[in-house]
């Protein structure tokens, strides 16, 4: 395959500056899309447990199966993205992604159901990595950090939209469809991300030729199902032997995998993970924070939903309306996190962010305890909008800490790697749910007059759970840069321009966070 990389647009000129700003917000929609379909499904889990007559296994398979075809194809989703054009594997992840939601609109049963977020987890797996990567090379390196902030605003504009959203299509039954209009609204967005993708999109490969890693797909893809699958159906199988003795056999195969990409990286230097990256040191403390953080939201969002809607017995409005004043803090301190805070203050903003979401918790579990299920949504204003702040903080700067010293030719591989830390963490959060949630909660004996006392016993221990992954986080990001600093010394990280942005401006350095 040809080394050759597409022109990248120019950092000037009228036509190409409203080309590129019109890419953003075409992966940025999509962007949109993945995360309000995580969050509209989590609002609407009750709709689809009552029409499909879905156990909480099912229930949990719904969302955590598609955080793990997501998380177990991301990495090779991105490494598609370099060798054969991020523009090209973006189009088909638009594509697939959109024939999956139609499939999951239709789904006549809760295993067809499972099997279509499956394929739309795996379709996003392609689609995702992309996003990331056609920023790091469409803009220079003194704009990323204005362009980042709006991924982090459009991180908690999803926050807002998606149980709003959710929330209303459940209650208006548009057609006496229920809950399925929250699947097929992706149709008109995803036909209209296609369409102009192909216009204004430009492509871009890695500068060198390489090779799709098989058996590192191969490897990781296992290493992940082993750990993740028995920890998702292990109470609903009452944990069986072999269930412990797959997560523990995952541990070797991660070591397989990296004993293989070292090899692959001698042999012909195209393994699908860059071992490399794990050498910067904002990157690897980045990947750290993300795995961690994401099991925060594995728990906390499929708990929350079920605290409100089944253990309160709130109808989707109500739980909707109920977490917008926290979606809107998380979008507001996002923007302000990169902007202003970051560039002075640095890592301390960070651990701020975990502090914060930490107090929000405990804040929340107070509340839970002294209300009982009598609490009311105004209540739950507070501990939503700290918790809410917190989260800002944290989500935006972090990704542009972590690709901030990476080069370009591996900006693909870097953004799969950051997504799938984050959704290897979702999944593994949403699978301790069995253990901090459902464990709390006895089955057999729970009738309607205690359900709403028991649902909020396991919301509050799931929320101490989420305190001690707050305490890991805060203790993690230690190891982050300490302070932002302008410049690199070494400008080589930029990948070598070609075509019509050849020697039209000097190569610029990454903005990077001070070792």
């Amino acid at each position: 395959m040809s080394s050759q990389q597409a022109p990248q647009p120019a950092a000037t000129g009228a036509a190409s500056d409203r080309r590129r700003w019109i890419a953003l917000a075409i992966v940025m929609t999509a962007a949109f899309m993945d995360l309000v379909d995580v969050t509209i499904v989590n609002i609407a889990i009750p709709s689809i447990e009552r029409d499909l007559g879905a156990s909480f296994g099912a229930i949990q398979w719904i969302t955590a199966g598609y955080a793990l075809a997501f998380a177990a194809g991301l990495i090779t989703g991105g490494r598609l993205g370099d060798i054969h054009g991020r523009r090209r594997l973006f189009l088909i992840g638009i594509t697939a992604f959109t024939v999956a939601s139609a499939l999951c609109g239709f789904a006549p049963n809760a295993e067809t159901l499972v099997a279509a977020r499956l394929l739309q987890g795996a379709s996003a797996a392609l689609m995702v990595p992309q996003v990331l990567a056609i920023v790091h090379v469409t803009f220079p390196a003194h704009e990323r950090g204005k362009v980042f902030g709006l991924f982090g605003a459009i991180v908690g504009l999803g926050a807002v939209s998606g149980p709003l959203l959710g929330a209303l299509l459940t209650q208006w039954n548009l057609f006496g469809l229920e809950w399925r209009p929250i699947f097929l609204i992706n149709l008109p967005v995803g036909i209209a991300g296609l369409i102009l993708g192909r216009k204004y999109i430009t492509e871009s490969k890695a500068p060198r030729a390489l090779r799709l890693d098989l058996v590192g797909v191969a490897l990781v893809t296992l290493a992940l199902l082993m750990l993740v699958y028995p920890l998702t159906r292990g109470r609903e199988l009452d944990w069986p032997l072999w269930g412990h003795l797959c997560m523990a056999g995952s541990v070797p195969v991660f070591a397989a995998f990296v004993a293989y990409e070292r090899y692959k990286t001698r042999k012909d230097g195209s393994p699908l993970v860059e071992l490399s990256l794990f050498r910067v040191k904002s990157f690897a403390a980045g990947i750290a924070v993300q795995l961690t953080f994401g099991m925060v939201m594995g728990i906390f969002f499929l708990v929350w939903t079920l605290y409100m809607q089944v253990g309160l017995g709130w109808s989707p409005l109500r739980a909707g309306l109920t977490g917008v004043p926290f979606s809107v803090a998380v979008s507001a301190a996002a923007g302000m996190s990169v902007q202003l805070l970051v560039p002075r203050f640095g890592r301390k903003v960070l651990q701020a962010g975990a502090v914060t979401m930490a107090a929000g918790m405990l804040l929340y579990i107070w509340e839970a305890d002294r209300y009982g299920t009598a609490i009311h949504s105004w209540q739950m204003i507070l501990p939503l909008v700290v918790m809410g702040v917190g989260m800002g903080l944290i989500v935006a700067p972090l990704t542009d800490a972590v690709l901030s010293e990476v080069p370009r030719e591996h900006a693909g591989s870097a953004s799969g790697l950051i997504n799938t830390t984050t959704q290897m963490g979702n999944a593994l959060g949403l699978g301790l749910v069995s253990v901090v949630f459902f464990g709390v909660i006895d089955e057999e004996r729970l009738a309607p007059s205690t359900m709403g006392q028991a649902f909020t016993d396991a919301f509050q221990n799931s929320l101490w759970w989420v305190v001690a992954v707050l305490g890991v986080i805060f203790a993690v990001m230690f190891a982050l840069p300490a302070k932002p600093k302008q410049h690199l010394e070494a400008g080589a990280l930029e990948e070598p321009e070609t075509g019509a942005d050849a020697g039209r401006r000097p190569a610029e350095p990454e903005p990077a966070l001070a070792r």
